[in-house]
């Protein structure tokens, strides 16, 4: 029996037909009508969302207010990469509130994305280039159009985040069990690895024309959601009407246009077995990848590979 912490092996590193390593965790895959189809580990297992819940957060601000064109809205549902056109996209947001970068309250960093990082090189960090910017422009800006204080827009008593906390308590059929802060700055809510795939698949096939309206931006701008060579964008790009998103130590989801849901949260918080669970999962839904696994190298050739063990 799976430990209700521990969960159960997700994915296995091998090298010459030995398991190296494995990368343990909690996994449900829900069926279109939102039945578990599949699971490992404890769905119920308490988490935090983390960047997984953008594109809920993102109902919340569009519900109170907030107006985008679609390409923006991808980008404050994002984890971008940081490169110049999603920095720029920032700004953009941030010029419709007569506001520039030094109203952003979120915390610095670099780029995100690897080739953006390494083409930054050693210039500072800033709350412009990191991965969250557009979700607090996007929050700045909801607040200008309700008059709300911007000085504060991060405190979980303010209008803004009760809104979000709402959006997500409703989506995920649960109350959050804990509030926290997030790696940006903003709110954090801890709900179930099940909650979260409640609210994915809801979201994915709910009337509300907020939720479609985001959801379909995410899809039509997938560079926006995260960026050039990773994982959301390729995927979201290869199979029409796929939602994907990442989150920090771990956590992923996704949705298919009639519901069918997947989530996991990788125990030892890395990413290194996303794409093989990802393929995975797709599989289960008859959704075979066009993409090869990574092969682990021994010197220059190929002689094992991550794979899932769903």
């Amino acid at each position: 029996m799976a430990d209700d912490v521990r969960g159960e092996i997700l994915a296995e590193v091998t090298r010459s037909g030995l398991v190296e390593s494995h990368h343990s965790g909690h996994l449900v895959l829900l069926a279109a009508d939102g039945s578990i189809q599949l699971w490992r580990g404890n769905p119920a297992m308490p988490i935090f969302p983390r960047s997984t819940i953008k594109a809920i957060q993102t109902c919340a601000m569009v519900r109170s207010g907030l107006h985008l064109e679609s390409r923006l809205l991808a980008l404050v549902a994002a984890s971008h990469s940081g490169s110049q056109m999603h920095q720029s996209a920032v700004k953009e947001i941030l010029a419709l509130a007569s506001l520039d970068e030094r109203a952003l309250q979120n915390a610095h960093d670099r780029p995100l994305g690897e080739d953006e990082r390494r083409a930054w090189g050693s210039n500072p960090s800033t709350a412009l280039a990191h991965n969250c910017s557009g979700k607090h422009a996007g929050m700045i800006l909801t607040c200008v159009a309700n008059n709300w204080p911007t000085v504060n827009y991060l405190d979980p008593t303010h209008p803004l985040q009760i809104a979000c906390r709402k959006e997500l308590e409703e989506l995920a059929g649960e109350e959050a069990s804990l509030v926290s802060v997030d790696g940006c700055g903003a709110p954090l809510f801890v709900i179930t690895l099940m909650g979260l795939a409640r609210a994915i698949h809801r979201i994915t096939i709910s009337d509300d024309p907020i939720h479609r309206t985001v959801i379909q931006a995410c899809r039509n701008f997938p560079e926006m959601v995260a960026g050039e060579g990773r994982l959301t964008t390729r995927k979201m790009r290869e199979i029409p009407g796929l939602f994907m998103k990442e989150g920090a130590e771990g956590i992923e989801v996704g949705s298919l246009p009639d519901g069918r849901t997947f989530v996991f949260k990788v125990n030892d918080g890395s990413s290194r077995a996303f794409e093989a669970l990802v393929v995975a999962a797709l599989a289960k839904f008859g959704l075979p990848s066009t993409e090869e696994s990574k092969p682990i190298y021994g010197g220059k050739k190929a002689i094992g590979s991550i794979r899932a063990v769903l």
